[in-house]
């Protein structure tokens, strides 16, 4: 840890096979620990996160701003996950 950062202890709750897998990375060396391999994936996904709301950002700027309400209710009917009912009836 370093010196001066807040922690929080928490739990979480990972596949058994991912465990297995970190575990395997720390005892062979290539991880610190499994609190520090699951805190550099959490960076990581910040950061990726981040990244991609800026670039989403920027392709809205150079396509005409934000979605308007008609254009989010297209995508989000678009992008939501079907139903299993749906499914079967479409693949009747």
């Amino acid at each position: 840890m370093a010196c001066g950062m807040a922690t929080t202890k928490v739990t979480i709750t990972l596949d058994d096979e991912q465990l297995a897998a970190i575990r395997e990375l720390v005892h062979s060396g290539q991880a610190q620990s499994v609190s520090a391999f699951v805190k550099h994936a959490v960076g990581v996904s910040l950061a990726d996160f981040a990244g991609w709301g800026v670039l989403l950002g920027l392709a809205l700027e150079e396509t005409g701003g934000p979605l308007s309400a008609k254009e989010r209710a297209w995508a989000d009917a678009i992008l939501r996950p079907r139903s299993k009912a749906r499914r079967a009836r479409k693949a009747a």
